[in-house]
């Protein structure tokens, strides 16, 4: 089966929602096998939604639409379908109950116009609405099959999950999996990465490599397609190993890993906690940090030290290094991660200070920033970085940093 998913709503092109709906389908395709060559977006309006329709009939055997299944004028998509493929609209009277139940039990006036939503193809296998009014519907003509389903989200997922998903499953010649899984990698630029190993993604065929750069990040995302689950995980293994033998220095998380939700996660697993002085990331990194839920068991606090001030009166770097060496340096950022693990009382003391700009401190240029990791019982450790970008990248990149050598640290401390 090739599919193609057609989203109706002007909506969508005027950048008022994001296309969900199409994501969602997708990767349900994947899991089912179906191949998705296309997504288009196209408004309320009858004679585009027509030539949409007419060029995905050339291309692909299945045709997903989502939206435009309400009761006002600028509902059109199954009106349309119905004429270009010649079938009646015909009332489906268990979902014409069904929202007359609604109305009666919600204490609302039922206008008749809401009838409309209860009209389904003639001869269409219905997919029943449990969360809203229109009901979904699927029909195969010519050896195409056409799946109308509603627009809003929370109604959409679970009528596909209930009814369309296991319809197309009864549908399909043979079962074939696709299987994928994401590697995450931080440290490493998209070309770099994709050099040290060109030769895999030169040779791919089956699992399929495709590369993607994010904010100071790199992702891989693996996809194997076979009739077994099994066979495709193993062949999704056989590449990672191979790819990890390369570049695994870089890589620290799967699929909706973050490095923030991993530096929780392992330090839950270590039974550690941190806290964190931040000057230049301004409470980034904690704010981060405590946004994932469970924060609470390993993180104690920290301290925002902006100024030369509260460095020196609370997290008590001694005026001569400030005046010496600078608030941006090696020892400043040495002593801030120590002394905010004392105070807070933490096995890891996190610092971050630097430049972002948009000019120079210190003498020293937009970009310099510094990172300091204290631990219990080992030697701090400072990382002298250099980021490109402007104020809010450099300062985001940072927080990244500070997670990652943390992660590093801990998987070498334990």
């Amino acid at each position: 089966m090739n599919a193609e998913i057609i989203a109706v709503g002007s909506e969508l092109l005027l950048g008022q929602i994001a296309n969900t709906n199409a994501q969602f389908l997708s990767q349900q395709m994947a899991e089912l096998g179906i191949n998705v060559y296309f997504h288009t977006v196209v408004g309320d309006n009858a004679l585009r939604l027509q030539k949409a329709i007419e060029i995905a009939q050339t291309r692909a055997n299945l045709i997903i639409f989502t939206g435009g299944l309400g009761p006002t004028k600028d509902d059109l998509t199954k009106e349309t379908i119905a004429r270009i493929l010649q079938r009646e609209l015909v009332i489906d009277e268990e979902s014409l109950r069904s929202i007359e139940e609604y109305f009666a039990r919600t204490n609302r006036t039922m206008t008749e116009n809401n009838k409309k939503q209860a009209l389904v193809l003639k001869g269409a296998e219905v997919l029943k609405n449990e969360h809203g009014m229109a009901p979904g519907m699927v029909v195969t003509i010519d050896d195409i099959t056409y799946m109308l389903l509603p627009g809003p989200p929370k109604e959409m997922q679970p009528m596909f999950l209930k009814y369309g998903r296991p319809l197309l499953m009864n549908r399909l010649e043979r079962q074939e999996r696709i299987e994928s899984r994401v590697l995450r990698f931080f440290g490493i630029g998209e070309s770099q990465l994709e050099t040290e190993i060109e030769d895999f993604i030169d040779g791919q065929s089956n699992p399929t490599i495709a590369p993607l750069a994010g904010d100071g990040e790199v992702t891989l995302r693996l996809t194997a397609k076979h009739h077994s689950a099994v066979e495709a995980k193993k062949s999704l293994d056989k590449i990672e190993k191979a790819i990890l033998e390369r570049v695994g220095h870089y890589f620290y998380g799967y699929n909706d890993d973050t490095l923030f939700t991993k530096v929780i996660e392992q330090l839950k697993r270590n039974n550690k906690t941190i806290a964190a002085a931040e000057s230049l990331t301004g409470g980034r990194f904690l704010a981060e940090l405590t946004a994932i839920s469970g924060a609470s068991e390993v993180v104690r606090g920290g301290i925002v030290c902006y100024t030369n001030e509260v460095k020196e009166h609370v997290l008590r770097i001694p005026h001569s290094v400030l005046e010496t060496d600078g608030a941006v340096s090696e020892p400043c950022a040495k002593l801030l991660a120590e002394h905010v693990r004392t105070l807070c009382r933490a096995d890891i003391g996190v610092s971050f200070t630097g430049v972002a700009g948009p000019s120079s401190l210190e003498g020293k240029p937009v970009g310099t920033v510094y990172v300091g990791i204290a631990m219990d019982g080992r030697e701090t450790e400072v990382y002298s970085l250099t980021f490109g970008g402007d104020r809010e990248t450099i300062r985001t990149r940072t927080a990244k940093y500070g997670c990652f050598a943390v992660l590093k640290k801990l998987a070498a401390a334990f």
